[in-house]
């Protein structure tokens, strides 16, 4: 587990799904940026793509955990 990955997994889901609205418009705003012109470092499409599945997943582990113990 990374350094990331550890520090999203302090967040409550609701900040969890606000980063993952906040990372989806810094991605939609790269794709504009390089449609009207030149972006500079191209790996930054898969760091935000990468970025959206990290916290989507620790958003969909913590439902299904705070699921499970509402069950019980």
């Amino acid at each position: 587990m990374n350094k990331e990955s550890k520090g999203l997994r302090d967040l409550t889901i609701q900040e969890l799904h606000d980063k993952a609205e906040g990372l989806r418009r810094e991605l939609f705003s790269l794709r504009l940026q390089g449609r009207t012109s030149h972006v500079k470092d191209n790996s930054q499409y898969n760091k935000l793509r990468k970025g959206i599945a990290r916290v989507l997943t620790i958003k969909t582990e913590k439902e299904a955990t705070e699921g499970a113990n509402s069950d019980k």
